[in-house]
C-alpha cells in the first residue's frame, strides 16, 4: 500500500496562486512606472518591464507589450533619422 502525504495540494490552486502572484508583482511594477511618468525616473523602462512580467501569464499584457515595442521602435527610428 503506497504512503500518501498528509497534505495534498491540487495543481489548480498552485496555478491560481502563481497567476495571482504574477498579477500583483507585475501590476505593482506597472503602477510604479506610471508614477515615474510624473516623478523623476525611467518610466519608459519600468512600464515595459511590468508588462513583460504580466505577459508571462496574461495574453492581453503581451499584446500591450508588443504595441509598446512598436512605439519604441518608431521613436527610435525617428531619432536615428535626424542624425
Amino acid at each position: 500500500m503506497p504512503i500518501q502525504s498528509a497534505i495534498s495540494v491540487p495543481a489548480k490552486s498552485s496555478s491560481a496562486a502563481r497567476k495571482i502572484a504574477i498579477a500583483v508583482i507585475g501590476g505593482t511594477v506597472v503602477l510604479f512606472g506610471i508614477a515615474l511618468v510624473v516623478l523623476p525616473g525611467p518610466a519608459f523602462i519600468v512600464i515595459p518591464a511590468g508588462l513583460a512580467i504580466l505577459a508571462t501569464e496574461f495574453a492581453w499584457a503581451g499584446r500591450w507589450l508588443e504595441k509598446a515595442k512598436g512605439h519604441y521602435r518608431k521613436q527610435r527610428d525617428k531619432v536615428r533619422s535626424k542624425f
